[in-house]
């Protein structure tokens, strides 16, 4: 199926099956796709939640408990909203550096990071070790 880029990404196209250069058009485009997909995703459970739930939610209960456990849902809810939003906008990062040609390196070594963890996460900007590291300084200076 080509796409607005011209690339056409094959049926069951795996990137660490693809011999080519690293962060080839096709990759990219693999890529990019699976980025815009998983914002869709989002959104849609988004907008659904601001339908179903967050418009309908009763948040006056007589009884304190059922008043309680509502208004706990919903500012669950929003939390998760919240977050969601956040990756969303880190998904829209990825995007942009797709089309910058920075996808797929490391922000911090500019070294290629794995496919495999590309694959499983594809808004990563840290290599897995650059991501640990970072998160043993987190861990050692955070505010105890």
């Amino acid at each position: 199926m080509p796409l607005p880029s011209g690339v056409i990404v094959p049926q069951n196209y795996d990137p660490e099956k693809d011999k080519g250069k690293f962060m080839n058009k096709v990759m990219q485009e693999y890529f990019r796709q699976r980025l815009i997909d998983w914002r869709e995703e989002l959104i849609k459970e988004s907008e659904h939640t601001i339908k179903e739930s967050l418009q309908t939610t009763e948040l006056q209960k007589p009884d304190i408990a059922d008043r309680a456990a509502a208004e706990t849902d919903h500012a669950l809810e929003l939390r998760t909203r919240d977050r969601e939003r956040k990756l969303i906008n880190k998904i829209n990062k990825a995007v942009a550096s797709i089309d910058e040609g920075e996808y797929g390196y490391c922000e911090e070594t500019g070294e290629p990071i794995s496919l495999a963890r590309l694959k499983a996460r594809p808004n990563a900007t840290l290599s897995i070790e650059s991501q640990e590291r970072h998160e043993r300084m987190e861990k050692t200076h955070r505010d105890d």
